[in-house]
């Protein structure tokens, strides 16, 4: 499977999909909380101050990672691209469209919401804004600077009251200034911060604040001072000033009843000894509600104006940074989707180019199909299907061609064990096929002349002209085709001897092959054949010498003999040695003439071979005395190298002597005239094969080669006096023994020295 297959297997798993659908969700639910956090925190200044790095953080790591996905987007589709693969340009005009769609609106709202925030921040901080609420916070004051003054010239007037007044008695006249002064308490310190009598919400409490050593001090030098007090349980940071809000929004009601005003005055005393200490008025009155309200809350604007005045320049960035995020969302969506798209509309595309090259490279394997309702899926569907029958027409076609070429198998099979030579030619005769059985028959190296006129081989120039005048002749004849075949006996000279050299007798057919140009030419070699008809011929022959040529070869030689007996001394001398001599003539052929129809005779009246086991070695051992110690003629020595190992063979005594007789017989007449004439006899056992081979050589001048081929045929001879039945009878002898027999010339270095027949025989069991 191609790697594009593969990735449109891997696009189309359910896996695949899930995972790409909760990638991309978690980054869009990602983008979607911060931009929730962002305008939350620009809501909440407390909560904008307290995390604003960290949403500024995640806010510039996800404005890159949308980058990032955009950027590595945009390099697969241009790598796609430069590598030419198909559907990459409608891919990149896909996301460019949908990336125009999505970013040239998103940069026009961009550019105008920056616009519109950047002026909205910049209109916030108007100085008009920044006066009035400058004027507020100054009346605030004013107006709480002017109660608290208020308050001190009264409770120093009250302290002037109660200079004479004993501290015994002065809790009535407590009692009755803070009546006069509305106040919420009334309190008489010593010098020494001990409480001397109250009047108010103090005398329910155990132990009320005392004034502190600053406070007292204070009040000595300026005789009355005053402060706000409560004011820091709303707005923190008390010593008489509003401070900061401890927290966004207005003041709850209970929070602002606490505030109040505090005035402590020097109680002056005319007849105060040196011993005695000064005693200090300590006057509480509570602010009005609404007068506490409306000065918190002056306060607190201009304290979060002039906050957010200084944090203008961040609150800028967050909200540009808010609006970069949106638009890295809105493209990336964009080009996400044409992403998609794109995919959903080349995905087919893809999958029907990489299924047509793999067609057209003969790859038929199924081939992957969209499962879509529309007319992509429709025609990604046909195609597999086409695919497959393609495939399974191959698959027939090959099995079909398997069982051709199983069958053709067999056949060359059958064509190679064919004893039989087998030719195929075309029209002009040139060799287009052959079997081993032609080329052992023909003698020639027909495998190298493939395609090349049958002709053009030596020996088989003639054998080549009259097969394709018998094809000519036999396709010429209009009668001749309702025949199959035609049929012709040919005589091989492979050798390239005379006519009567190493003649090879063929029997040949000839056909035309159905359907082709190209002629079929099948061959035997009956030579054998034709040499046991002639060995068979000559039996007859034999016979019939034997029976017609004895009978009268007597009564001629008797009366030759009679004849020379009733003339002697009745003629003169010239005419008596005339007659002697005649009659000796006559009486010497006549001899000859029943010596050859002996051997005729005994050719043609060999007796059946009875075999039993027979030591090989010791028969060889008693016919070797006959050559032994005669020496009235010259013969060549016989040598024996009999193998001891040789086990005996299944054969008959009297005829196997006769064949050891008749085989050192030739090749001793073979070598009269030669120089070192030598006769070897040896034997040789193959336990292998379990048998025993008898081998005759000589170191004569060999067969000639036309000899070779008929020298087991009677009368076929190379002596001057043989009649050419010796090796005739040895052959009929090793037939009878079911023995093979081999006959050769001994060649060295392509010298003969010498002629060798041999003998193999079956051990016996």
């Amino acid at each position: 499977m191609s790697p594009i297959v593969k990735l449109i297997a891997l696009k189309s798993s359910p896996a695949f999909r899930w995972t790409v659908g909760v990638a991309a969700g978690v980054m869009v639910a990602l983008g979607l909380v911060l931009l929730y956090l962002l305008t939350q925190a620009t809501g909440n200044r407390e909560l904008y101050e307290r995390n604003y790095a960290l949403l500024f953080g995640l806010n510039v790591a996800v404005a890159a990672l949308l980058l990032l996905v955009i950027g590595w987007i945009a390099l697969r589709l241009v790598m796609r691209l430069r590598q030419g693969r198909f559907g990459s340009r409608l891919l990149v005009k896909l996301a460019a469209i949908f990336a125009l769609v999505g970013l040239l609106p998103g940069m026009m709202i961009y550019v105008v919401s920056y616009q519109f925030v950047s002026r909205s921040i910049e209109s916030w901080f108007d100085v008009e804004v920044e006066g009035a609420l400058a004027a507020g916070l100054n009346l605030g004051r004013a107006t709480l600077d002017t109660l608290a003054a208020d308050l001190g010239n009264k409770t120093r007037q009250a302290a002037s009251q109660l200079s004479e007044t004993p501290d015994a008695m002065v809790g009535l006249s407590l009692e009755r200034l803070r009546d006069q002064l509305a106040a919420s308490d009334v309190m008489l310190w010593s010098a020494s911060g001990q409480l001397i009598a109250n009047a108010g919400e103090s005398r329910f409490i155990f132990q009320p604040e005392r004034p502190s050593v600053q406070q007292l001090r204070a009040a000595r030098f300026q005789r009355v001072t005053t402060q706000i007090e409560g004011l820091d349980e709303v707005v923190p940071g008390g010593n008489g000033e509003l401070g900061t809000a401890a927290a966004s929004g207005p003041p709850a009601r209970g929070a602002t009843t606490a505030a109040r005003v505090k005035a402590i005055a020097v109680v002056n005393n005319p007849n105060l000894s040196v011993l005695e200490q000064s005693r200090f008025l300590q006057v509480t009155s509570v602010l009005p509600t609404g007068l506490v309200a409306n000065a918190i809350a002056v306060q607190e604007a201009n304290r979060q104006y002039q906050e957010r005045a200084l944090a203008r320049g961040g609150l800028r960035k967050m909200y540009i940074g808010t609006l970069t995020l949106s638009l890295f969302l809105a493209v990336f969506g964009a080009v996400l989707l044409a992403v998609v798209l794109g995919n959903q509309l080349a995905k087919p595309l893809l999958l029907l180019a990489e299924g047509v090259k793999q067609v057209a490279q003969g790859d038929l394997t199924p081939k992957a199909a969209l499962k879509g309702k529309d007319e992509l899926g429709g025609l990604t569907r046909s195609f597999a299907q086409m695919t497959q029958q393609l495939a399974d027409a191959r698959s027939a076609v090959q099995h079909s061609m398997s069982q051709v070429d199983a069958s053709r198998a067999n056949l060359q099979t059958i064509l190679d064990n064919l004893t039989a030579g087998v030719i195929v030619l075309d029209v002009g005769g040139r060799i287009q096929s052959s079997n081993p059985g032609a080329t052992r028959i023909l003698r020639a190296p027909l495998q190298d002349y493939h395609g090349q006129p049958l002709g053009v081989i030596p020996g088989l120039e003639v054998f080549a002209k009259d097969v394709l005048a018998q094809f000519a002749e036999y396709l010429s004849n209009t009668t001749a085709q309702t025949l199959t075949h035609w049929q012709q006996s040919f005589e091989l000279h492979a050798a390239g001897h005379g006519a009567s050299d190493n003649a090879i007798t063929l029997i040949a057919r000839g056909a035309k092959m159905p359907g082709t140009e190209e002629y079929l030419l099948v061959f035997d070699d009956i030579s054998d054949m034709v040499s046991a008809q002639r060995a068979q011929a000559w039996g007859e022959v034999a016979r019939r010498l034997a029976h017609e040529i004895k009978n009268p070869l007597t009564p001629i030689q008797l009366s030759a003999e009679r004849l020379e007996m009733k003339l002697t001394g009745k003629v003169g001398p010239a005419e008596q040695a005339l007659l002697t001599k005649s009659v000796k003539t006559i009486v010497d052929q006549v001899d000859a003439m029943k010596r050859l129809v002996n051997e005729f005779r005994d050719y043609a009246r060999l007796p059946a071979a009875e075999l039993v086991p027979v030591d090989l070695n010791s028969l060889i051992n008693d016919v070797l005395q006959l050559y032994l110690g005669d020496a009235t003629e010259p013969m060549a020595p016989v040598v024996a190298e009999l193998d001891p190992h040789a086990p005996p063979v299944m054969g008959d005594a009297q005829l196997l002597r006769q064949v050891i007789h008749n085989l050192l017989q030739n090749a001793q007449d073979a070598q009269d005239s030669t120089l070192n004439a030598c006769v070897t006899l040896k034997t040789d056992y193959s336990p292998t094969s379990k048998r025993v081979r008898l081998v005759v050589s000589d170191k004569g001048s060999g067969f000639p080669e036309h000899i070779l081929k008929r020298a087991f045929e009677p009368y076929v001879t190379t002596k001057v006096k043989g009649t050419g039945l010796g090796l005739a009878v040895v052959k009929k002898i090793a037939d009878e023994h079911g023995a093979r027999i081999d006959i050769s010339n001994r060649v060295t270095d392509g010298i003969v020295q010498g002629a060798q027949v041999s003998l193999s025989f079956a051990v016996a069991t």
